[in-house]
């Protein structure tokens, strides 16, 4: 295909070469155009943040997880990105992007030409994941517990409680999201973002369920789970050291 060649500029036109060569002085903006808040050729202009589409794939991410973790989203099944985009009430793209983070994360896998299918887990995969947690957060929560001020434990007691309420709703999401939210809590006390962020992302694989056996945990195994919590400020407000690794230890068996 043919590309019709520009025509050459006026000499002394903005676009001619000649134009390019002279120097340029830039303009300072008035007082006045600083009222007006106006930007003159010397002002780089203010980028522009596409926070409308940071927000719609967020939440859309937001949605998925929460899917996951209620079992809406069934282990070993392909979902399209448009299907689930109608499901959202917005466009493909957003659920694509969100569905590609999932599968960074190891919940999903992209199924080419057909969508993404949810992974099937097993329950050797959990105990594992419980495994990997407890050989990280015991040891920072018995380190914790020596260094941090009963009263910063206290602080953290609505979290716990948060938990709680959770768990006697029956609301699997509310409750994944309260229980991620204070053991990061817990851990953030250490100043390690990197274990922090870490820890999160072993907590949320261990949320999701399960492709043999039931579908989640009873809401009397969530309440027993959430008790857990605010024993386990107790126990570290007490320096009680031997009840802190048990209390964990019992946590994450529990979470199988």
């Amino acid at each position: 295909m043919e590309h019709a060649l520009p025509r050459a500029a006026t000499p002394g036109a903005p676009g001619h070469p000649a134009e390019a060569l002279r120097p340029r002085v830039p303009v300072q903006p008035t007082a006045e155009d600083r009222a007006r808040g106006e930007h003159t050729h010397g002002e780089p202009p203010a980028p522009r943040t596409p926070l409308r589409r940071t927000s719609v794939r967020g939440q859309v991410l937001d949605g998925l997880r929460a899917a996951l973790v209620a079992g809406d989203l069934t282990p070993g099944e392909v979902y399209s990105a448009p299907c689930l985009a109608e499901r959202f009430g917005v466009s493909a793209t957003p659920v694509r992007e969100a569905m590609q983070q999932l599968a960074v994360e190891g919940a999903v896998e992209v199924v080419p030409n057909r969508g993404f299918r949810v992974i099937e887990r097993d329950a050797r995969e959990l105990a594992e994941l419980a495994e990997v947690r407890a050989l990280i957060e015991v040891p920072v929560m018995l380190r914790l517990a020596h260094s941090v001020p009963a009263d910063e434990w206290t602080a953290l007691r609505p979290l716990a409680e948060e938990t709680v309420a959770a768990a006697e709703t029956g609301d699997r999401a509310r409750y994944a999201d309260s229980d991620r939210a204070f053991h990061s809590a817990v851990l953030g006390l250490g100043g390690n973002r990197q274990l922090t962020s870490v820890a999160a992302d072993l907590h949320r694989r261990a949320q999701w369920p399960l492709v043999t056996g039931p579908l989640s945990r009873r809401r009397a195994d969530l309440v027993a789970d959430a008790a857990q919590h605010l024993a386990l400020l107790e126990a570290l407000a007490g320096r009680d050291l031997p009840a802190v690794q048990s209390l964990v230890r019992e946590h994450f068996a529990g979470a199988r």
